[in-house]
């Protein structure tokens, strides 16, 4: 389906100690822009080690059940499992936030194994105050390149815009549309995605 895609997306990173924190993400993906035909379903885990404050390394693991446009099978015709590592890099120009993601895939996809690097600049811009805290309006936009280590190097690109607002320290929404090139289709994916980051370690005390 080209017509358009949805993409329901959970990330969190909940700190357990002062330099590690655990990444979890749910992402629900649609061939459609209404939400009714699973087009994958993305779980993906991992330890955060926070470097300082603008630096963060990542390890972790990621599955990912794939279906074809209006399958009329309940199980995945294709599964992923990932292994995979990132590092972020943040800074800041005036009020704008740049974030630099770098990240190595290890895939095997139905059996077959398959490397992949992956970089994304993203800036986050506050709109109705100078930083982005409680209560501000902010864009998130960002480009992603995908690269293979074989075969067809330039494996997809992403660019996004979305409309965010952070309700508290911990909890942010962002409302956008990302367009996805692959090989000769764009696609335009509506995507709503929710940050919640709670501090595990209060509890712990």
């Amino acid at each position: 389906n080209e017509q358009g895609g949805n993409r329901l997306m959970y990330f969190g990173a909940n700190k357990v100690s002062k330099e590690v924190s655990i990444h979890s993400e749910i992402q629900y993906r649609h061939h459609t822009i209404a939400p009714v035909n699973v087009e994958q379903l993305l779980l993906r885990t991992g330890i955060n080690y926070h470097l300082a404050n603008n630096a963060m390394l990542t390890a972790g693991y990621a599955y990912v059940a794939g279906h074809q446009f209006e399958s009329e099978q309940s199980t995945p015709e294709t599964e992923e499992s990932r292994i995979w590592q990132q590092f972020i890099l943040n800074n800041k120009l005036g009020r704008i936030k740049f974030e630099h993601r770098y990240r190595l895939e290890q895939r095997w996809v139905s059996g077959v194994y398959k490397n992949r690097f992956r970089y994304r600049l993203m800036l986050f811009v506050p709109i109705n105050k100078a930083v982005i805290e409680k209560g501000t309006l902010f864009l998130g936009l960002y480009n992603e390149v995908f690269m293979n280590a074989k075969k067809t190097f330039f494996d997809r690109n992403r660019l996004y815009g979305a409309l965010g607002y952070q309700l508290n320290k911990n909890t942010s929404f962002q409302l956008g549309v990302m367009q996805q090139q692959v090989s000769n289709s764009n696609k335009f994916h509506l995507q709503f995605a929710l940050v919640f980051n709670p501090d595990l370690r209060k509890k712990a005390e």
